[in-house]
């Protein structure tokens, strides 16, 4: 099997000079800038002409106003400032707000993983491109960059004026070195030499030592050092081991139950005994972020697993686009790091404070229920009960009706991984096939269908390999599966398989059946826990016609691009919502019950919007429950006076996707519903594998109405997107009017 010999030499490049970028390709000239943005823009539009999905061409020729829509970056920012409210709202118990500080950054490092290292390349490599918001790729990073700083100085004010006081009241404190005793000093230089000493590799700059590679997202001690009776300074690095608990906890006393310093300063109290007989002048913390994007495009890859595991490789070795230094830093040492690390003034970041650089993870597990959510167990699915059904049988309650199950309030151990194991050991069943996209860590699915395997079923599995951050875990899986003899796919190259389906082929009394689960999740026990996602159990002939159709596709190469029943992108899911758009649309003008409201995680494609834009106009009432980032400007005169955008940021991670229009219906209920995986974002519609199924029985539709309804009437964690740009959250006059949508579910 051949690998791509360009990649290959550019890795090895990287892993010998990483640092050295010529001066010549820094002052790049702008004659080489635009052949460099032509020859960008003629790479998209042959990708564009070749690919099945021909929207995407119309949307790049269509010239759309910047004033209709909002940024896609500074949405994804607004986004995280809205979990950062919840770290800083005091009706957040308070050791959950620590946890929202670690959720906001590791959004923080996501985005710059993602987004501004694409954009940082846009900048360098003179892409002329403006975005669809009107933005330079130049003015994007500076307001970024001062969003970004805006939010890093907001936690770190709120960390030491807010929960620094309101943990100390609860007994619970956070002590610096120079704060302590002797004794207590005595004790940290013991816990430094039996349990941190040992693991740290100091590693000196000069000119027999080069400059380490720092790993991404890594934190690190700069220190600046001289030899005895000379003044030349030199540079070390002192890696933070990652592996032991980032904060250590200190015997309690009179003034807290609970004490924890953090590792890096007990590390910065003691490292002259790593540097014996040096003269340490200064030491500063740091860390660097590095591009994470893997080339999507793979053109010239010949096998997909190779391409993948050399972008793994290449990831490694990104260029940095951020650099964090604790303000008050030695300048030597900063300068020091800008200039081994070739990066511009514009890539470092000041942080005064823990919640920009560390997890909290130790402190949260403090055994304080007052201080924490209240624990609540997932519901076993009315239908999917053992004990009120001593005959129960997962397949005759499937073949009897419909039924959806919602996550993480319903279980999902009873209901999709109930599904497999079922299937894995039923001597009837012929055949399972399932997507993998993002699966466990400890695997039970994977088991369940080794299992199968080793029954002699036939099993087949799709593991998307380009689930970013999640790579390498599915390239296990992948040989593990393949090991235990199981048909392993690993999707198209040239798209992504983001899609939730598993199918089952039974031989049943009467005929062989299939049966399927479509979600809107993924297939994820962790994550079912904490993510809000719907999950469909249907053995309708129809609809499960078109998912092995589906899966045929994904799997065979069959061509098949028509779906009358399922959405299926790249084909039919755009053609159909816009066409389900405009038909609110001449229902709104002829008089008729005209209604939408979509609940996904982020909303970006411009057709859609403008779709949007033409029925609100028409007298369409339409709501958006987008999670994440909105490009579309909701309230705006004469443009989209009919659309409300609501957001809800709370417990839970709002993830299910669910689109209703009420197609002339006299009641809502009655309207046409639709379940899956994607957003409506043009990634999602013309650049993945995604499937959409609609729900036909009337149960269901009262009960996702019902849903829709509640989740709208939210007003403790709902937020509304104003015309300008600006969220603003819903707050109820007293806590008895007080409708907090998570937790109602919760209870029910």
């Amino acid at each position: 099997m051949s690998i791509n010999k360009k990649k290959k030499k550019k890795v090895a490049k990287k892993k010998v000079a990483k640092k050295k970028v010529t001066k010549t390709a820094k002052k790049t000239t702008k004659k080489n800038k635009k052949k460099y943005a032509k020859k960008t823009t003629s790479k998209v539009t042959k990708r564009l002409k070749s690919s099945p999905q021909t929207p995407i061409v119309q949307m790049y020729s269509k010239d759309y106003q910047s004033k209709h829509f909002f940024n896609r970056d500074i949405g994804w920012l607004d986004f995280n400032a809205r979990v950062l409210h919840e770290a800083l709202d005091e009706r957040t118990p308070l050791l959950e707000r620590l946890r929202f500080m670690n959720i906001w950054r590791s959004n923080n490092d996501e985005f710059f993983m993602k987004r501004v290292g694409a954009l940082r390349n846009k900048i360098e490599m003179g892409d002329l491109q403006t975005f669809i918001s009107g933005h330079s790729a130049s003015t994007l990073f500076e307001e970024v960059r001062k969003k970004v700083q805006g939010q890093q100085n907001l936690i770190s004010k709120a960390f030491d004026k807010m929960l620094i006081p309101a943990l100390q009241k609860e007994g619970i404190r956070l002590v610096k070195y120079c704060e302590l005793n002797a004794r207590d000093k005595r004790e940290m230089v013991d816990y430094f030499k039996q349990n941190i000493f040992p693991i740290l590799t100091p590693l000196a700059v000069d000119s027999g030592h080069p400059f380490p590679f720092i790993s991404n997202l890594s934190k690190s001690i700069g220190v600046c050092l001289r030899k005895p009776r000379e003044r030349a300074k030199r540079f070390a690095r002192v890696k933070v081991p990652s592996e032991i608990p980032q904060w250590i906890r200190l015997k309690g006393n009179s003034t807290a139950e609970f004490r924890f310093i953090n590792i890096e300063e007990v590390i910065m109290a003691n490292l002259s005994l790593l540097f014996s007989g040096m003269k340490i002048i200064n030491s500063c913390l740091f860390r660097v972020t590095r591009n994470a994007a893997i080339d999507e495009e793979g053109d010239d890859a010949e096998d997909k697993l190779e391409w993948v595991e050399e972008g793994l490789k290449e990831r490694k070795f990104a260029p940095v686009v951020r650099l964090e230094v604790m303000k008050g830093s030695d300048p030597w040492i900063v300068q020091f790091l800008i200039d081994e690390l070739d990066i511009e003034k514009s890539n470092q970041y000041t942080i005064s404070s823990f919640p920009s650089f560390t997890n909290f993870s130790e402190i949260i597990d403090i055994k304080r229920k007052k201080l924490k959510f209240k624990s609540f167990q997932s519901r076993i699915p009315e239908f999917f009960d053992h004990k009120a059904d001593g005959d129960f049988n997962i397949f005759s309650m499937i073949r009897k009706k419909d039924t959806l199950v919602h996550f993480p309030y319903e279980s999902f151990s009873h209901s999709v991984e109930n599904l497999v194991k079922t299937a894995a050991n039923d001597p009837k069943v012929r055949g399972i096939k399932i997507i993998l996209y993002r699966t466990d860590t400890d695997g039970r699915l994977i088991d369940a269908l080794i299992e199968a395997a080793e029954n002699k079923k036939q099993v087949a599995v799709i593991i998307e390999l380009k689930a970013r951050f999640d790579e390498e875990r599915n390239i296990q899986w992948a040989q593990k599966l393949e090991e235990a003899g199981i048909h392993v796919s690993y999707g198209l190259m040239d798209l992504k398989t983001h899609a939730k389906m598993i199918m089952v082929v039974r031989q049943d009394s009467d005929r062989v059946r299939t049966y399927a689960n479509i979600g809107t999740g993924n297939y994820n026990s962790q994550t079912s826990r904490l993510y809000t996602d719907y999950s469909l159990f249907t053995c309708d002939s129809d609809i499960c016609h078109e998912v092995m159709e589906a899966f045929n596709y994904l799997t065979g190469r069959s061509n098949k691009k028509d779906y009358d029943k399922l959405l299926v992108a790249p084909y039919t899911m755009f053609k159909k919502f816009i066409n389900m758009i405009e038909q609110e649309k001449k229902n709104a003008l002829a008089g008729k019950e005209a209604r939408i409201v979509a609940k996904m995680n982020q909303l970006e494609e411009p057709e859609i919007i403008e779709a949007l834009y033409s029925a609100s106009q028409a007298g369409v009432k339409i709501t958006l429950l987008i999670r994440g980032f909105c490009c579309l400007k909701p309230g705006v005169p004469g443009l989209s006076d009919n659309i409300e955008v609501l957001s809800i940021v709370g417990r839970l991670l709002e993830h299910s996707r669910i689109f209703y229009f009420r197609a002339g219906a006299k009641k809502p209920s009655e309207g046409e519903f639709f379940i899956g995986s994607a957003d409506w974002m043009h990634r999602n519609l013309f650049d993945r594998v995604e499937v959409i199924a609609p729900i036909n029985q009337k149960n269901l539709k009262e009960e996702l109405w019902d849903y829709l309804e509640l989740t709208m009437s939210d007003n403790r964690h709902m937020w509304e997107l104003q015309s300008n740009g600006e969220y603003i959250q819903r707050k109820a006059n007293s806590s008895k009017e007080e409708i907090n949508s998570q937790s109602i579910l919760i209870k029910n």
